[in-house]
């Protein structure tokens, strides 16, 4: 192999033909020994003690690794008075030494792998206090670990139960709990126009006026809310005597979405005014809307095609809050509905 650095080398060889330069000089000028003794070693010791230099450098190299090591050994053996030759090749290359390995912190985990509970980690905790759901989701490990810990139904703070998160998943087979629950903040949804007066969800109603702003600037048109929050009485209202063909598009009281404040029903409007919930599919309002709503958190809740699934006949109007980041998972997974994106069963019928 050729080595990387040859300059090294010559660097070494150089400095051991300095060194032995003294130690034949220092021969040459020694005391004079007994006159019984030679003058000089006989050859057999000279060679022995070549062979211990050479030995004593390939050691030193071997053992050391440096250019260091191989000038400690030469100096060592001229000391001692042992001659050196000035052609002795290096055994190897010197080799920068290894550096200590470093140790890699062991990764803190949140999340479905944790040892402990979600729930008692800090982050969790200070989240779920403030009411923030996107940082609790966060705090978990992203939307993936948070839909693995609420499809496994262990973690109790993070319940799909939960009417006041806006993961929560209401449907004929899920109830409020309680049944006549009502959220806390209600607002709104300006400049979104509300037609009936109704609020939403504070966050929902921000929400829903930005993705008003933003359908108006994008060219799609204006739409308005048509249907907010619905205590349980007014659904009891709406609902009235119920039958199978009201419950394929009325929930019953306890059972709505609108309940939550998390949905809304939304229509197309123009200059001449706002159409029905029914005009909305074939506006470009509708359009954009299906295309675009998940950018802002919201998701159209009843798809065609999915009433096996959720029970209710296809609402291009009907429109629930779940945050961007769960939205946008919602969208890019290709889901179609609540049930499958957190693995509950279908709820066609109470």
């Amino acid at each position: 192999m050729t080595d990387p650095e040859p300059h090294r080398t010559t660097l070494s060889t150089t400095r051991t033909r300095r060194i032995v330069v003294p130690v034949v000089a220092a021969t040459r000028t020694a005391p004079p020994r007994d006159t019984d003794a030679p003058l000089l070693d006989p050859p057999s010791t000279r060679r022995n003690r070549g062979r211990l230099l050479v030995t004593g450098l390939v050691a030193a190299v071997l053992v050391l690794g440096s250019a260091t090591a191989v000038t400690t050994a030469v100096t060592a053996g001229a000391l001692a008075g042992a001659p050196a030759s000035g052609d002795a090749a290096l055994a190897a290359p010197p080799q920068a030494a290894a550096a200590p390995a470093q140790a890699i912190p062991a990764p803190t985990m949140i999340g479905p792998d944790a040892p402990a509970d979600a729930c008692a980690a800090a982050p969790v905790a200070t989240a779920l206090a403030a009411g923030d759901d996107a940082a609790v989701i966060a705090a978990v490990g992203g939307v993936e670990s948070f839909r693995t810990l609420v499809t496994a139904g262990t973690t109790a703070c993070l319940s799909l139960g939960d009417p006041g998160r806006i993961w929560t998943v209401v449907n004929k087979l899920r109830p409020y709990t309680p049944t006549d629950y009502a959220p806390a903040a209600l607002r709104l949804p300006d400049p979104v126009r509300s037609l009936a007066g109704e609020q939403l969800r504070a966050d929902a109603a921000t929400a829903l006026a930005a993705l008003g702003q933003a359908a108006v600037a994008e060219g799609a048109g204006t739409i308005a809310m048509e249907s907010g929050y619905r205590s349980y009485a007014t659904q009891k209202r709406n609902f009235g005597a119920g039958g199978p063909e009201v419950e394929a598009s009325v929930a019953r009281p306890g059972y709505s979405e609108h309940q939550s404040g998390l949905a809304a029903d939304v229509v197309p409007c123009t200059s001449r005014g706002c159409g029905t919930m029914d005009d909305l599919a074939a506006s470009p309002q509708g359009a954009w809307v299906a295309a675009n709503a998940w950018r802002f958190g919201w998701i159209v809740r009843y798809e065609p095609g999915r009433t096996p699934t959720t029970g209710y006949i296809p609402e291009a109007w009907h429109l629930r809050y779940i945050g961007t980041d769960l939205a946008a998972a919602y969208h890019d997974e290709g889901w179609h509905t609540l049930e499958e994106f957190f693995g509950l069963p279908a709820a066609p019928t109470y």
